[in-house]
């Protein structure tokens, strides 16, 4: 088929009442898919399944350094769960903080203190007239959710295939003393799949922030969440290079094994220069008499060590790595020649990110839903839900089964095609 941009008035016409009666056909099926967020199926879930045999009534509880996990103490973690963690971030074990089952909990707490407390003495945010965040974008949702739940105004950072735009990001940082943090998915990115250059990661180490108090949330996610073992991404370790530029204070780094064993029962940490971490565990100390050290003894006790955290991974590639390569067969194979999208062909991670036609997107979400396919709201990944082209759409392909995001994703192409077609007619 030839390029729609190419085709005549009459010509779209009769393409559009074609994929009309198409979009009909398959929306009396009845289909009931959801691809609205980045959940592991139940087979993932299922490749954990013996960590659960780890401990019973006759175990052993003790940490490697002789405490009972079963008990109170150890606030930031057992030490093996330590450098478990800060293995999977290419830290050091004293830099690292384990939370609970989800590195979200963590990143809204830091933010939460700073909003209470401030950062390291500094004015307290909620005291400020004027608090804001960048937010590269496509971008994770949830983040925005939580500076947004605090009224702190975010900023939109354009996403280059390096990373975010870092001109701008210096600009705002170096600048505007406001400016007190960054949201950031450097690997994998959600949901572009981007994996920031070495250049980028060392021009974050090296910001002169105008306010001494901001932070770069470094969310880890999908550090170790590789599709292709043999063409995986890497990413510069930010801590050192922070070292190398007398600036280690700045970044919060947060990882968890939520996508790694259960998604509702995993572990999570924050790793944090001495001084950040001596200000996170201040108010720990108040919160939580600690996190729950028995689930840690079991991750750890599964694993063993980081190369067993590795070796089961490339499980968890082997069920995603075919339901990505269906839904991205099905693009190349139906919309590459057409000039109505694009989108990204990641190497790990959770997710492809889609661009339709401006003006297009919440349509084509709709027509989905309409028809039995549930997607992520559009504009979803942008500050305030806001996408000023209204032309991202984030697809998670690693719920549905392969055969079922097959079905997914050729429901999905038939609807661009129907939304895209409506919108040339309307400009010719």
């Amino acid at each position: 088929m030839k390029s729609f941009k190419k085709m005549t008035k009459d010509e779209l016409m009769e393409l559009k009442n074609q994929l009309q009666k198409e979009y009909d056909e398959a929306a009396s099926k009845g289909l009931s898919l959801d691809m609205s967020r980045g959940k592991p199926s139940k087979s993932q879930l299922d490749l954990s399944n013996g960590m659960l045999d780890g401990i019973n009534s006759t175990s052993d509880m003790k940490s490697e350094n002789g405490s009972d996990t079963r008990n109170y103490g150890f606030l930031d973690g057992i030490p093996e769960a330590k450098k478990l963690m800060a293995d999977m971030m290419g830290v050091s074990p004293e830099n690292v903080f384990i939370g609970g089952n989800a590195s979200l909990n963590l990143m809204y707490t830091i933010v939460s203190n700073a909003m209470l407390f401030g950062v390291l003495g500094g004015t307290p945010w909620s005291k400020l007239d004027h608090v804001k965040f960048l937010c590269p974008s496509p971008g994770y949702d949830r983040h925005f959710a939580i500076t947004e739940l605090f009224g702190i105004e975010m900023i939109t950072i354009p996403m280059t295939k390096d990373g975010p735009d870092m001109e701008q990001v210096e600009k705002y940082v170096n600048h505007d003393e406001s400016v007190k943090g960054i949201w950031c998915v450097p690997k994998y990115s959600n949901p572009q799949g981007i994996t920031y250059s070495d250049e980028v990661v060392k021009r974050f180490a090296s910001l002169h922030p105008a306010a001494k108090d901001f932070r770069i949330f470094w969310d880890n996610a999908y550090v170790i969440h590789d599709l292709y073992e043999d063409e995986k991404d890497e990413l510069l370790e930010i801590f050192a290079e922070c070292r190398k530029n007398g600036n280690e204070d700045l970044v919060y780094e947060f990882c968890s094994t939520s996508k790694v064993t259960f998604a509702g029962s995993g572990i999570s940490a924050v790793a944090a220069s001495v001084v950040n971490m001596k200000s996170i565990k201040q108010y720990m100390t108040v919160q939580t008499i600690g996190y729950d050290k028995i689930n840690q003894l079991l991750h750890t006790r599964y694993f063993g060590d980081i190369n067993g955290m590795l070796e089961h991974m490339k499980s968890h590639a082997a069920i995603l790595r075919p339901k990505f390569e269906a839904v991205l067969n099905i693009f190349e194979r139906e919309l590459s020649d057409l000039d109505i999208a694009e989108w990204t062909k990641p190497k790990g991670g959770y997710f492809i990110s889609f661009e339709s036609l401006p003006g297009c997107a919440k349509e084509i979400v709709a027509k989905c839903k309409e028809a039995g396919v549930t997607l992520t709201g559009a504009g979803a990944t942008y500050p305030y839900k806001k996408d000023p082209n209204d032309s991202n759409i984030r697809i998670a392909p690693s719920f549905p089964t392969e055969e079922e995001m097959k079905q997914a994703a050729k429901l999905f192409v038939l609807c661009v095609k129907l939304v895209s077609v409506t919108k040339l007619l309307q400009e010719v």
